[in-house]
């Protein structure tokens, strides 16, 4: 498949446009809400496109190779093949594992059994 040629002039134009749009955005609600909510000083546009690169880079990656550290729908899939395939015991035990590193597990009998009698 042959690429035309003027997408190698307009891709370059519309990614400088995009970033300069969002780095206008992110200045001016910084500008609007950090001075009036939190006594924040201004920022410059430059200021407010490194906000913006420190942003996606520490939240939300740059859309590259994946979802920015969200699980993929097709890593969902994979776990729940896996759950199926595991005994009753293996489950028993993974949630044991579960409860161990975060006190709860929502899909366990066991836990709804106990909130029933709680009154929960």
């Amino acid at each position: 498949m042959r690429i035309p040629k003027w997408l190698f002039v307009a891709a370059p134009i519309g990614f400088a446009v995009f970033i300069g749009i969002g780095g206008w955005v992110v200045m001016s609600l910084w500008n609007w809400l950090g001075p009036a909510l939190f006594g924040l000083r201004q920022v410059t546009f430059w200021q407010a496109l490194g906000l913006l690169l420190l942003c996606r880079i520490l939240f939300g990656g740059f859309g590259l190779g994946g979802g920015g550290g969200r699980p993929s729908r097709k890593s969902g899939d994979r776990m729940a093949e896996r759950w199926m395939k595991m005994t009753p015991e293996e489950r028993d035990r993974l949630r044991q594992s579960w409860r161990g590193r975060w006190g709860f597990c929502s899909g366990s009998n066991e836990s709804s059994q106990d909130n029933e009698g709680s009154g929960l």
